[in-house]
């Protein structure tokens, strides 16, 4: 056990030094290509980091067998929005608030509302139907039709993405590879191997990071649901999202925030319809209570940017969700 703990803190620091080269990396690469914040928080920071763990339920079907290596899988694709849309964007407004409390970052958010309302929405949408596949028949057409509609929205909120750009953003902080070659942050031979290279950091430590997680479980006797619903999500998702933290304490709120929001709406499209192609897709009273808490709290977010003003106290209490969430299903597999 003091193992485990040991290698999770390591893994920890390791997985923050790869998210600052994989944040400046992106950031350069948005900047090579003349790319808005929002494009390149959106969609090029939330698919970089959210691959690693579209492969989970993959692999969780292939290697662990068709019974429990669902299970596993279906946890894993539902814990994904549900943790991003509480706990993380939670943990993003205690930084922000955080953070200008010590006075290293302005106070409120400043954000351009409308890439955050167009993932919400995106993400909403695919996720309601989500939710709704699984009352529909396991036999005949229905299933893979609304898995070949989850996959076809993806290319059409890049195509809504890419229409409304807007302004470049400010030139990052030098390329990190750039202060060992000196010959120009922006030459894409450094940008493209160091973004790869904290990618690939970044998956290696969150690997590592579910493997002490993992036995960690098994010392505390969690129940498998709480494995593969809430534990998994947290040990792959939530130490990659570190890059929103260190946008926010950059002031770079926009990226911060739609590194979040374009992770929900990758994580609702592709992960949701493989479920829902490959498997029974049946899902229990914890699952659909972690899918409505993740619409509710989009939703509410999306009425906070329509009607009133987002701020970081506002996404403060999705973490508080997120822990009374985790206690009904812990009650819920218990009963």
């Amino acid at each position: 056990m003091i193992l485990d703990l040991v290698i999770l803190v390591f893994t920890l620091i390791f997985i923050v030094f790869c998210s600052e080269l994989f944040t400046n990396g992106i950031e350069w690469l948005g900047q090579r290509l003349q790319l808005s914040e929002g494009v390149v928080g959106s969609v090029l920071a939330a698919v970089g980091t959210a691959l690693p763990e579209t492969l989970i339920p993959v692999v969780a079907l292939i290697f662990f067998g068709k019974q429990h290596g669902a299970e596993v899988g279906i946890g894993a694709i539902a814990g994904a929005p549900f943790m991003l849309s509480t706990l993380t964007l939670g943990l993003c407004g205690l930084a922000c608030l955080v953070f200008t409390r010590s006075g290293r970052r302005k106070p409120g958010l400043e954000i351009k509302k409308g890439v955050i309302k167009r993932d919400l929405r995106f993400f909403i949408a695919a996720y309601v139907l989500a939710m709704a596949a699984s009352f529909l028949p396991s036999t005949g057409f229905w299933r893979p039709t609304m898995a070949a509609l989850l996959v076809l929205l993806y290319p059409f909120y890049l195509y809504k993405s890419f229409s409304h750009e807007g302004e470049v953003g400010e030139t990052p902080e030098t390329l990190y590879l750039d202060r060992l070659t000196k010959i120009g942050s922006n030459r894409l031979r450094l940008i493209v191997p160091q973004i790869f290279l904290g990618l690939a950091g970044i998956s290696s430590g969150a690997y590592f990071f579910v493997e002490s997680i993992q036995n960690l479980s098994d010392d505390f006797h969690i129940p498998p649901l709480v494995l593969s619903l809430i534990i998994c999500p947290v040990a792959t998702e939530l130490p990659e999202k570190i890059n929103s933290v260190l946008w926010l304490k950059a002031n770079k709120d926009t990226m911060a925030l739609g590194n979040v929001s374009g992770a929900l709406v990758f994580q609702s499209c592709f992960p949701v319809a493989f479920g829902v192609a490959f498997t029974a897709w049946q899902l229990d009273a914890g699952t659909l209570l972690s899918g409505l808490v993740a619409i509710v709290s989009a939703s509410v977010y999306l009425g906070l940017l329509t009607f009133a003003r987002l701020q970081p106290v506002h996404l403060a209490f999705g973490a508080l969700a997120y822990a009374c969430t985790i206690a009904a299903i812990i009650h819920l597999d218990l009963k």
